[in-house]
């Protein structure tokens, strides 16, 4: 069976097969209108809905507290993840091929790892805070803002500081199978460029899946125990917030679990031969996890249902006072 000519591997020395010069061949055009839609439809909804998740929490004091600190860090990845990697995917698939050079194929690679990497980390960040204030392993001590700050501080150094080194040469961000899109390079064979996915899948995926599956076991052991009496009527509020996580957490795992199983499988047998529209399909599905948590969010929290529920009022309130006034007038 010939070897697939649409290989990421950006240096080929034939120009037909050069991705930032043209469309990988034998791929027909109608392929790349359908990504081209799927992502213009995708960012549109993701970057709607998760400015409206910064704009409310911003906008009403009572939604400032720890736990959104970290909603919103969520948010402004999701948000980044798809004003970089979401728009710039668009244009390249409305196009055919990465048309925009390497530099743009670095910086999108990048982007969409740092910011997908930060979303993970956020995740864990909330199952930390779920944990720490049901759970209350310190007693009486409570979270406060300053600790959500240096959480989010921790998420994005802690982000940057693995996803940063192939812009360096341990490892690279090169075009995928499809030639519209960047991402580390999982196929190569080099014993460096293995170390660093080894590490990468460490430090950026199984850890924070630890730390998740750490604090909702311990978690669920917790909130089985106080499931009746008073307890459990005091704590209804914090339950459902937990409920919240658990959903967004499952709801970013549908998402990215694909492409990550992809990756793994790649990084293991780089020589597999695959379709690259086969091939782009948990790449593609990973990026519609950004419109996932802004939905989730206002459908499951109370306080933002609540504030959208007053203002709504408010305003056919001010309504029904003009409609008054206008009829005296007259």
């Amino acid at each position: 069976m010939e070897p697939l000519s649409g290989s990421v591997n950006a240096a080929v020395p034939q120009a037909e097969a050069d991705p930032f010069s043209g469309p990988v061949p034998n791929i027909s055009p109608w392929n790349f209108t359908v990504l081209a839609v799927l992502m213009f439809v995708v960012t549109s909804l993701s970057l709607t809905e998760n400015f409206l998740v910064m704009f409310v929490t911003f906008r009403f004091k009572q939604l400032r507290q720890p736990l959104n600190y970290v909603i919103v860090n969520l948010a402004l990845a999701d948000f980044l993840v798809s004003l970089s990697g979401g728009l710039i995917s668009f244009l390249t698939n409305a196009r055919g091929f990465f048309f925009l050079g390497q530099w743009a194929c670095v910086l999108e690679g990048f982007a969409v790892t740092f910011f997908g990497i930060v979303a993970l980390w956020s995740l864990a960040v909330l199952s930390f805070e779920r944990f720490f204030v049901i759970c209350r392993p310190l007693g009486n001590i409570r979270l406060q803002s300053k600790h959500a700050v240096l959480g989010l501080i921790f998420v994005w150094t802690f982000s940057f500081i693995w996803t940063f080194p192939p812009v360096l040469g341990w490892n690279r961000y090169t075009v995928s199978k499809i030639g519209t899109t960047c991402e580390p390079d999982w196929y190569s064979t080099n014993i460096t460029d293995h170390s660093y996915i080894i590490t990468f899948f460490v430090t950026c995926f199984i850890l924070p899946l630890g730390v998740i599956f750490f604090c909702y076991g311990k978690l669920l052991r917790k909130l089985r125990k106080v499931s009746h009496g008073r307890l459990a009527t005091a704590r209804k509020p914090e339950r459902q917030v937990t409920r919240m996580v658990v959903v967004m957490i499952v709801a970013f795992m549908v998402g990215w679990t694909p492409y990550a199983a992809f990756s793994i499988l790649v990084t293991a047998h780089p020589t597999v031969q695959l379709d690259p529209r086969l091939a782009a399909i948990p790449a593609f599905f990973s990026k519609t996890a950004a419109v996932y948590n802004p939905i989730i969010y206002v459908f499951m929290n109370k306080q933002v249902t609540n504030r959208g529920r007053t203002r709504c009022e408010l305003v056919q309130t001010a309504g029904l006072l003009d409609a008054a006034v206008n009829i005296y007038m007259s």
